[in-house]
């Protein structure tokens, strides 16, 4: 499992405070995702979920917990198998119909929203901005070279 330097801890510490928005240096754990996420995780809500313990939804709305026990939580994503650039591109490539290098953005659309960890349409919106062309198609390693970097 990973191990965090003191520095990290200290900057995950004061990211964690920024989300206790009582004011008992805790969060609930329905932000524990997004702090994940603000802190370059990206662990799906089914791997967060699991990590808390399969919360019921009232948990997750009502449950709070502190930074001591956010942190080994942080541990196990980080020692999450992420996907790489190559994993992506390989497989937007099996929606490459003519073999040159792209996709159809309506086809990605879908895709999103109803495959996996279904996105919402704002959320779609926001990821595709500027990512198809004229004739409405998508450079997929380009498109996963943006992901990655955002």
């Amino acid at each position: 499992m990973t191990e965090f330097s003191a520095d990290q801890i200290e900057d995950f510490k004061e990211a964690f405070g920024l989300f206790d928005r009582v004011g008992d240096s805790q969060v609930a754990y329905n932000q524990v995702a997004d702090i994940m996420r603000a802190l370059g995780q990206n662990p799906t809500n089914k791997d967060v979920t699991k990590i808390l313990g399969s919360p019921s939804a009232d948990d997750m709305a009502n449950k709070r917990l502190n930074f001591d026990a956010f942190l080994p939580m942080l541990k196990e994503v980080d020692a999450l198998q992420k996907g790489t650039y190559d994993d992506y591109v390989e497989g937007l490539r099996v929606f490459d119909k003519e073999g040159n290098g792209t996709v159809m953005g309506a086809e990605l659309r879908i895709v999103l929203s109803t495959l996996g960890e279904k996105m919402t349409e704002a959320e779609i919106d926001a990821l595709m901005a500027g990512q198809e062309d004229e004739n409405g198609s998508v450079h997929y390693e380009a498109f996963v070279k943006h992901i990655m970097s955002v």
